[in-house]
């Protein structure tokens, strides 16, 4: 992955029954930096990730490396090199990692390939499993697995698929303080050279690791910038903190 990567979404709507849900959302982000997309429950984050993704209609334009996304399948968008984790780990938990890994290393092998016996761990595989820090887990179910590995079983899955753009939904929710630092490295690592996008309600988590931050509210984009500008500005401590910077100074008196 010489080049580097690229989303611009632009004028992005989408709409159920009347209800506008995202409204002319433009978003851009390139490989090297690690986004986050905040913003209170029902402000449009995870719509503009489906709609991306392929699994919600969507007006506008999402440019994902010179491909229009909108309008495609989501099967057809994944094989572009686009992959998406959802709040709660999906993985064969009766499956060792291993496998879960090879399953998701097998979007980009044939039919015959699939039916064939693995004689060794394919190199794209422990590659994946080396990244998220897998390695020594490689043959445990992952139904054992605590819940920080299974989120990074996750991600390793969409690493095995060759992803170059990610949505990562809530990837931390539920982990340790140490899962979550570790979470925050494993994210650095992956962004590096892909386009990752990660909606999170972890405001310390946000604060450590995030490069720049999007807030979205009421299905528009409120604000943008690294998370020291996005904290200064006055609609989002109003909208997305609850209180004005005013009311905030009272406080302080």
């Amino acid at each position: 992955m010489s080049a580097a990567s690229y989303l611009q979404v632009r004028d992005l709507t989408v709409s159920f029954d009347g209800f506008v849900a995202v409204d002319g959302v433009d978003l851009t982000v390139t490989s090297g930096e690690l986004r986050f997309l905040i913003g209170p429950n029902g402000a449009g984050k995870t719509t503009l990730v489906d709609a991306v993704s392929g699994l919600a209609r969507a007006g506008g334009s999402a440019d994902f490396n010179g491909n229009d996304l909108i309008g495609r399948k989501a099967h057809k968008i994944a094989q572009l090199g686009v992959g998406r984790t959802f709040q709660t780990a999906t993985v064969f938990e009766q499956l060792s990692v291993l496998q879960n890994l090879d399953i998701a290393a097998g979007l980009h092998r044939s039919r015959l390939g699939l039916l064939g016996r693995r004689r060794s761990t394919p190199v794209a595989v422990a590659e994946a499993a080396e990244v998220a820090g897998l390695l020594a887990v490689l043959d445990k179910p992952a139904g054992v697995l605590p819940h920080g590995q299974k989120q990074w079983l996750e991600i390793a899955m969409l690493l095995v698929q060759n992803s170059t753009l990610m949505f990562l939904d809530e990837p931390v929710a539920g982990m340790s303080a140490e899962e979550r630092d570790e979470t925050g490295k494993l994210l650095q690592r992956i962004g590096a050279d892909r386009v990752v996008v990660v909606i999170e309600h972890d405001m310390d988590f946000v604060r450590t690791f995030a490069d720049s931050v999007t807030v979205m509210h009421a299905g528009k984009v409120l604000s943008e910038g690294t998370v020291s500008e996005i904290q200064a500005d006055a609609r989002v401590q109003e909208v997305y903190l609850g209180r004005t910077a005013e009311a905030a100074a009272a406080e302080d008196v």
